[in-house]
C-alpha cells in the first residue's frame, strides 16, 4: 500500500509538470496553429532524368531565379516561397503519378509544368480534380486548353500556330514545294506535324510520305534511305531534340545534304547541336517565343542565370521564369496562398515577363503569341524570321 501510493503521487506530479510544459510551450509562441506556414510551396514537374532532362533542367533554373528574386524581397507576405521539384521523365505515366502526389498534398498552392503535351494533358486532369492550378512552360499542343478545365495555363502558344509558321517559312521563304514529314507519335511530336501538314498541303504544298518513329530511337538509316529515294526537298520533324540530333548526323552520312531539316521547339536546344556537331549548320526549328538576344533586358538575365548555375540559359529557360511569375502574381493577388484562392484569381493575371506581356484568354492561352525561325549557323542557333 505504501509503495502505490507513494508513486501514485509521482505519476500525478509527472502528468502535471508535463502538462505545464505543454502549455507554456504554446503560449510562448514556440508552436504554430495548425495549417499556418511561412513557406508557399509551389510544384514543379519535368524531365530531370533521362536524355530530356537538359531541357527540363532550364526550365526548373528559369523558375527558381524568379522565385528567389521574390524571396529577396522578403516574399510574399511575409512568406517565402518554396519550389518542389519532381521528375516526370518525360513519361505519361510517371506524369500522373507526379500528379497524384501533388494534387495528395495540400500545401502544394499550384504547380508550373509539364514540358511535355504528353505529360499534362493526363496530368491536368488529375489537377482539375483538385482544384489545383498548373501553368505548363511548354507544352504546345492545343487539346491541353481544349478540355474545359479552369485551371490549367500556358505561357507559350500553340503548335495551332506553330506548325503554320513553319509550313510557311518553308513555302515561301525557302521556296519548297515537296516535304517528307515524321513525327514521334507523341502527343506534342505527332500534334505538331499535324498542324504543319494541314497548313503545308492547304498552301499548294506536297507531302510524299508521313511516317513515325519512336522516341528513344537512334538509327534512322533504313527509314532515311527510303525518304533519299523520294527525293523530298525538305524533311519537317515533329519531334525532340534526342532523335533529331541522331537523323540530322545520319542524314548527311547518307549524302543527303540538299535537303532542308525543319523542326519545332522541341529540337531548337544547344544539346541538339552537341549530338549532330558541324552536321546541325543549316538546320532549322521554329520556337514558341522571342529569341533572347531580342529581348529588352536579356543580357542581365542571361548574365544572373550563368553566374548562378555555372552555364549560359537554354531557350526555355525564359519560359520556366514567366511560368513561375504567372503564379507569382496570382499569389500577390489572392487574398489567401492557397489552392482555392489562386484558382479564383489566375485567369485575371497580367504581367510583363522575359516574354513580354503575359495575360490569358478564356481557355487559359496566353494572350502573348510570338514566334520565331532559328537556324544553326556556325554552330550556334540564330534567329532568321
Amino acid at each position: 500500500m505504501y509503495y502505490m501510493k507513494r508513486y501514485g503521487v509521482y505519476a500525478l506530479l509527472f502528468v502535471l509538470f508535463a502538462f505545464g510544459a505543454f502549455f507554456v510551450a504554446g503560449c510562448s509562441g514556440q508552436s504554430k496553429p495548425a495549417g499556418e506556414s511561412n513557406v508557399i510551396k509551389i510544384g514543379f514537374a519535368a524531365p530531370l532524368s533521362g536524355s530530356q532532362a537538359e531541357m527540363g533542367t532550364y526550365l526548373k533554373n528559369g523558375a527558381l531565379m524568379a522565385i528567389d528574386k521574390i524571396n529577396a524581397k522578403g516574399g510574399i507576405n511575409g512568406k517565402k516561397l518554396e519550389l518542389v521539384a519532381m521528375d516526370d521523365k518525360a513519361d505519361p505515366k510517371e506524369a500522373v503519378s507526379v500528379a497524384q502526389k501533388f494534387a495528395a498534398d495540400p500545401s502544394i498552392v499550384a504547380v508550373i509544368g509539364h514540358l511535355n503535351s504528353g505529360a499534362s494533358i493526363p496530368a491536368s486532369a488529375i489537377y482539375h480534380q483538385a482544384g489545383l492550378v498548373m501553368v505548363s512552360p511548354s507544352s504546345t499542343n492545343p487539346k491541353l486548353t481544349e478540355q474545359g478545365f479552369n485551371n490549367v495555363f500556358r505561357v507559350c502558344t500553340t503548335d495551332a500556330m506553330q506548325g503554320p509558321f513553319a509550313a510557311k517559312y518553308l513555302k515561301d521563304k525557302l521556296k519548297k514545294e515537296t516535304v517528307v514529314v515524321l513525327d514521334d507519335k507523341t502527343a506534342y511530336g505527332q500534334g505538331l506535324a499535324d498542324e504543319f501538314a494541314k497548313a503545308f498541303q492547304a498552301d499548294g504544298g506536297k507531302i510524299l510520305m508521313r511516317e513515325g518513329i519512336n522516341q528513344g530511337d537512334k538509327d534512322f538509316t533504313a527509314l532515311l534511305t527510303k525518304i533519299k529515294s523520294l527525293n523530298p526537298q525538305a524533311i519537317y520533324f515533329g519531334g525532340m531534340y534526342p532523335e533529331a540530333g541522331q537523323m540530322v548526323k545520319q542524314m548527311k552520312a547518307l549524302g543527303m545534304n540538299k535537303i532542308d531539316f525543319l523542326s519545332g521547339d522541341g529540337v531548337e536546344d544547344p544539346a541538339f547541336i552537341k549530338i549532330a556537331g558541324a552536321d546541325a549548320n543549316g538546320t532549322y526549328a521554329s520556337n514558341v517565343g522571342p529569341a533572347i538576344e531580342k529581348i529588352p533586358g536579356a543580357k542581365a538575365f542571361i548574365d544572373e542565370y550563368t553566374k548562378k548555375f555555372g552555364m549560359a540559359p537554354g531557350p526555355y529557360a525564359l519560359f520556366g521564369y514567366d511560368a513561375a511569375l504567372a503564379v507569382i502574381t496570382a499569389l500577390e493577388k489572392a487574398p489567401k496562398p492557397d489552392r482555392a484562392d489562386v484558382l479564383k484569381v489566375m485567369p485575371t493575371v497580367s504581367f510583363e515577363g522575359m516574354l513580354g506581356k503575359t495575360s490569358f484568354d478564356s481557355k487559359g492561352d496566353t494572350t502573348n503569341k510570338v514566334l520565331t525561325m532559328f537556324e544553326v549557323k556556325n554552330d550556334q542557333w540564330q534567329p532568321v524570321d
